[in-house]
Formats: C-alpha cells, structure tokens, sequence
C-alpha cells in the first residue's frame, strides 16, 4: 500500500513539475517576445545615423535592400543589439539578441546570444548564435520544424539582415567546430556569410545540440522599410 501511495506521490509529482516547466515556458516566452517587440519599435521611432559599411565607406541616407550590409560592432556580454524574427514560428516570434552565451547574462534573461568573436550579422564568415530549447522562455524550442528555405531575420537599428535555413543536424556537446567561418571546416578561406543556431537536444536534456545552419540574403535598411521576408507566414 505504502509503494503504491510513493508511486502514485512520484508520478503527480513529476506530472506537476512537466506541467510547470511547459507553463513557465509560456508565460516567460510571451513576456520575452513583448519586449523584444518593443525593442522593434522603439528603434523605429529613432533616428539613424549611417555606419560604415563591411567593404569601406558608410551606408547612404536611403539605400535599396543589397547585399552590402554595415559592419556592427561586437557587443559586450549582455548588450543588446538585434531581435531575432522567424516567421515560420509564427508572426509573434521575437526574441532579443545579446552578446555572449552566458546563461545567466545573457540566454535566461534575455533570449539568444550571440557566440563572442564568430561574425556580426550580415558579415563573412559565420554569425553564430545560442537560444534555450526547454528552459526560460524557451525561443529556440521548435529548431527542429524549420524548412528549406524559411527565413531567418536579425533586426537591429540599422536595418533588417535575412538568412534563408538550410539544413540541420544534431552534434555532441563537444563539436565546437560549427563555431568556425565555415561551419566544420577547417584551414579554408572564409567563402560566404552563414548563420548557425545552436541549442541543446532533446528539448530538456543537454547529451547533444541540434544546430541549424543558414546563408544569407540580404539586408534591408531601416529606410526602406521591413523585408518582405517578415510577411512569410507559417502556411508559407
């Protein structure tokens, strides 16, 4: 009687604790996604003073969408600089972007981070960025359901930056060579401008990570309005 009581007490338990880690989930993501779409609009409602672009000189006052995006500066450890916007998630889906990978600086409180010294968005070589799968609002949860072609988009106050995913895999914990300006590639020439997103595998455990890698496209300055790519719904 008393084993069955322990069973019974053991599986409530465990079904509660589920249950709350999902709730969590929710209501974290829900207040993350607010604040990362009030981060959208307030750099809407600012001005925006030209950078220097990645091959030398600045950005015109009202330049097309094109393949020349500017330089950004590496952020410091929680700075933050860019939402990141994946339609086929729905058109809600909006997380901050901040420098590092530190869980409790960057990836809990604020969403996804970006892996220090891979590349800025837009740039050549490998932008490469980290988000919960299970925990803390949990924004990279359904990596796994991303097709062909979906695009990926980095907002930041100076414009729109779109990658379109192409493949995923999963890895070991140790595999830290997707990290590198060709994803697992060593000793080779940096050759184009890709974007790797990593997170852990399964959903709440950490024995390997799914990364999902994607090129990219092009970038659209705040001047020219938002891409089409963020119209791209998850019927698409």
């Amino acid at each position: 009687m008393v084993g069955e009581l322990l069973i019974t007490l053991g599986v409530v338990t465990l079904l509660y604790v589920s249950w709350q880690l999902w709730i969590g989930d929710i209501l974290i993501g829900s207040q993350m996604k607010d604040e990362a779409q009030s981060l959208s609009q307030q750099w809407a409602e600012e001005p925006v003073a030209p950078l220097p672009s990645a091959t030398g000189g600045t950005t015109p006052a009202a330049p097309p969408a094109t393949a020349d995006p500017p330089a950004l500066p590496e952020p410091a450890a929680g700075q933050e600089f860019g939402v990141v916007w994946i339609p086929r998630f729905g058109p809600d889906f909006s997380f901050r972007l901040a420098g590092g990978v530190d869980t409790a600086v960057t990836l809990d409180p604020i969403g996804i981070g970006h892996y220090p010294e891979t590349a800025m968005p837009g740039q050549m070589g490998n932008f490469a960025v980290a988000g919960h799968r299970g925990s803390h609002g949990a924004p990279f949860q359904d990596l796994p359901s991303l097709r062909i072609g979906d695009a990926v988009v980095i907002e930041t106050q100076e414009g729109w930056f779109t990658y379109r995913f192409r493949n995923l895999e999963y890895v070991r914990p140790s595999a830290v060579d997707v990290l590198l300006p060709v994803p697992q590639v060593s000793d080779i020439a940096t050759d184009g401008r890709y974007i790797t997103m990593t997170t852990c595998s399964p959903r709440y455990g950490s024995s390997e990570r799914a990364i999902a890698y994607g090129v990219f496209e092009s970038f659209t300055p705040r001047s020219s309005g938002a891409p089409v790519a963020l119209t791209e719904g998850a019927a698409a």
